[in-house]
């Protein structure tokens, strides 16, 4: 029996060359939730908008949250504490105040947290001491310990294809509807997604 030939080294792989915005666009078929990341800076409470956003370790307590380097809140949370806080559906304009397009109309009000500022009337919130950071290319990729969580019963806002949305149908195993026992989800501000679909800051996905 013959061996296989051996790889020409003269043969050059070819490089598929993905455009950002083409990726950009890819990486949003991946629907999340929205998240402010907040923390204190000169005694103020500052924060960032941020859909990147992942469970790492239960064991320890870890999160992990993606800044773009370009966003200020990146060097400021070097070795700072941090709360993530999980926007509930009635904070678009909590998200878009913190992607620097300032909502008048946005309802943001601060509690004292054991290490950072929380925001009020979240779906939920994790409040972090610093764990490690990492190069993840034009952003940082920030690791906190878990050290205390909030969790409230309202609907939570979503990321979809570069729009807000709200909760649809739950679905059985067998991918059927269980809207009879679904709560009923609350109305979106249209307007308010609208506009922050055409302009985004760098580093939303």
């Amino acid at each position: 029996m013959g061996h296989p030939a051996d790889p020409d080294p003269d043969t050059e792989t070819e490089t598929v060359v993905i455009e950002p915005g083409q990726l950009r666009s890819c990486l949003g078929r991946f629907a999340t939730g929205v998240t402010v990341v907040s923390y204190a800076h000169d005694e103020q409470a500052r924060g960032a908008t941020v859909n990147a956003f992942s469970s790492v370790s239960l064991d320890p307590p870890l999160v992990l949250v993606s800044i773009a380097r370009t966003a200020k809140a990146c060097s400021l949370l070097e070795n700072k504490p941090f709360v993530v806080n999980v926007l509930s559906a009635r904070q678009i304009g909590v998200a878009m105040t913190f992607a620097g397009r300032p909502d008048d109309a946005a309802v943001i009000e601060w509690d004292h947290g054991r290490h950072a500022p929380r925001l009020r009337h979240t779906h939920a919130a994790l409040e972090c001491t610093p764990w490690r950071s990492y190069d993840g290319g034009d952003h940082v990729l920030y690791l906190g310990r878990v050290e205390d969580i909030a969790i409230r019963e309202n609907e939570p806002l979503l990321f979809y294809g570069g729009s807000f949305h709200r909760r649809g149908d739950g679905l059985d195993v067998a991918g059927r509807s269980t809207r009879g026992c679904a709560p009923t989800a609350l109305p979106l501000q249209v307007d308010a997604m609208e506009e922050l679909t055409k302009e985004f800051v760098a580093g939303w996905i």
